[in-house]
């Protein structure tokens, strides 16, 4: 008996690692969306990328805590120490590693809206989505609510399946990204002459370490989604493994050698294969990642030169709302037993549990910073605060002092 007890111990405080040290390299991965956005926007906005993500996190993590982590699971934290530490703490941990997700979704929508959008309006509307959109379908697929996912297994026979949130996190950030940049409008100067103009990129060097911190910590983003560490499948890491390549060589190959479409060609790839990741054959997964690699390309090169309203400047609504997209239809595919999968989805399944978190996270995105906007005069900053950069005009700062350099 107390043998059994002992190895019940063990085996609670190795889950708690487990999910722990996947926390940990998520949390990672909002280092890589600062530098990510740093390289890309001009020297003017690059203090701006950095305080926005670090500051996005930190309400992030009181609005899950308090609000989005009990409206998805049911579950507070207001009780005692003792009940909270109960084995290992486990419970603390996973809220740990899934507010590590929730707060992705600030992350994703700064990089759209960067270098025109009013700072504190903006972190409130991101605390409302935290709190509220993203928790509201995170809760319907990977808790049950609302009976959903029922209906969804009578309909089609199967669930909808996102194993680590090709869906839940990132189409859902992308859509309502989509929503901020649609009502904040595109930069001033982004025209001229009914011509699109390009807005270099600050530093290829910080894109390129943004791009690989986000890679590498993507790992622990799928594969540490079991949650348990009998639930570790190195299928799960060949499978991001293969969709991060594909998604690299494509955007190579489409994007003409540009880095800027090579260093997201593998986030689009990871993106994809997040939802089948578990159930998806190598070769599908790389076929995914592949697909996504070139939907980014063409998608993002089409949204500069056609959508005059979207001025996302990162990329964001076609790297994570249509990719994650494509990821959620791509588990219906590619993790079919007839292409080699595991099985146990439905296509049909997989497409209506996509369209509708884009409804939810569009509607809530709208609805998030369209109340915030009425309430604070505006997201924007002005054209004079615009043109001498969020850097200047919000932290009074500059990136670098070209006088000292």
């Amino acid at each position: 008996m107390e043998q059994s007890i002992t190895v019940q111990a063990l085996a609670s405080g190795v889950d708690s690692l487990f999910v722990l040290l996947g926390a940990i390299m998520v949390l990672a991965m909002h280092a890589g969306f600062a530098f990510l956005e740093v390289g890309t926007v001009r020297h003017k906005n690059q203090v701006n990328a950095l305080v926005k993500i670090l500051t996005e996190f930190g309400t992030s993590t009181l609005a899950y805590f308090f609000i989005g982590y009990q409206l998805a699971y049911g579950v507070d934290f207001f009780r005692s120490a003792e009940a909270l530490s109960a084995n290992n703490g486990y419970e603390l941990i996973k809220f740990f590693f899934l507010l590590t997700f929730a707060a992705a979704v600030p992350a994703i929508v700064s990089g759209g809206i960067a270098e025109r959008a009013r700072f504190y309006p903006m972190l409130v509307g991101s605390a409302l989505c935290v709190a509220l959109v993203y928790p509201f379908f995170e809760g319907m697929i990977w808790n049950g609510n609302y009976g959903f996912q029922s209906w969804l297994e009578g309909q089609f026979g199967a669930g909808f399946h996102d194993f680590a949130g090709s869906v839940v996190v990132h189409a859902v950030g992308g859509w309502i990204a989509f929503a901020a940049v649609f009502l904040l409008g595109p930069r001033t100067g982004r025209f001229r002459g009914g011509k699109v103009v390009a807005f270099v990129p600050s530093s290829i060097p910080f894109l390129s370490l943004g791009s690989w911190i986000l890679i590498v910590g993507w790992f622990g983003f799928n594969v540490m989604s079991a949650q348990q560490v009998e639930g570790i499948s190195g299928l799960v890491a060949v499978n991001s493994l293969m969709a991060m390549v594909g998604g690299t060589l494509v955007a190579l190959i489409a994007g003409r050698n540009d880095p800027g479409f090579i260093h997201n060609g593998p986030l689009a790839g990871l993106v994809a294969v997040c939802a089948g990741s578990d159930i998806m054959h190598p070769v599908g997964a790389l076929i995914t990642g592949g697909i996504a690699g070139a939907l980014f390309v063409y998608l993002f090169s089409w949204m500069q030169n056609s959508l005059r309203k979207i001025d996302d400047v990162l990329g964001v609504w076609p790297l994570h709302g249509l990719c994650g997209m494509w990821g959620g239809i791509a588990a219906g595919i590619f993790g079919s037993e007839s292409l080699g999968g595991l099985g146990g989805v439905s296509l049909m399944a997989q497409v209506v549990g996509t369209l509708t978190g884009v409804s939810v996270a569009l509607v809530g995105g709208l609805l998030a910073y369209g109340v915030v906007a009425k309430i604070a005069g505006g997201l924007r900053l002005d054209e004079e605060e615009e043109y001498r950069g969020a850097d200047l005009a919000i932290h009074r700062i500059e990136s670098t002092n070209f006088e000292n350099a």
